[in-house]
């Protein structure tokens, strides 16, 4: 099981604008170590954004959604047991701070 991350500077299934979104950075690095992290320490829940994330499935998160689930990072950093983990959780942390900064932006979430 493995996450890969996707920030896009546009809904990446929409084409309102002129051409596609574009891609701003792709994180394959730690998506095994995320994806256990995940569901070590996050039950899916609907009041939890992290919990929506689909380890098998695509999820995106708007700009909005990014900032709450910054917040639920932090508190998973803080309970990470591993070092693969917290590298994990931090680069997660990272993309969704900037994701939650940047006008709209996109996560796209793609888990196997």
């Amino acid at each position: 099981m493995s996450i890969e991350i996707a920030l896009f500077d546009g809904h990446p299934k929409q084409h309102r604008r002129p051409g596609p979104a574009r891609m701003l950075h792709l994180s394959t690095d730690h998506g095994p170590a995320l994806a256990a992290a995940l569901a070590e320490h996050v039950g899916p829940a609907a009041d939890r954004r992290l919990g929506r994330i689909d380890p098998y499935g695509d999820t995106l998160f708007n700009e909005q959604d990014a900032g709450a689930a910054f917040e639920e990072a932090t508190a998973l950093l803080a309970r990470c047991t591993t070092e693969e983990h917290r590298a994990a959780v931090r680069d997660l942390r990272n993309l969704l701070a900037i994701c939650s900064a940047t006008p709209g932006s996109w996560l796209a979430f793609s888990g196997d």
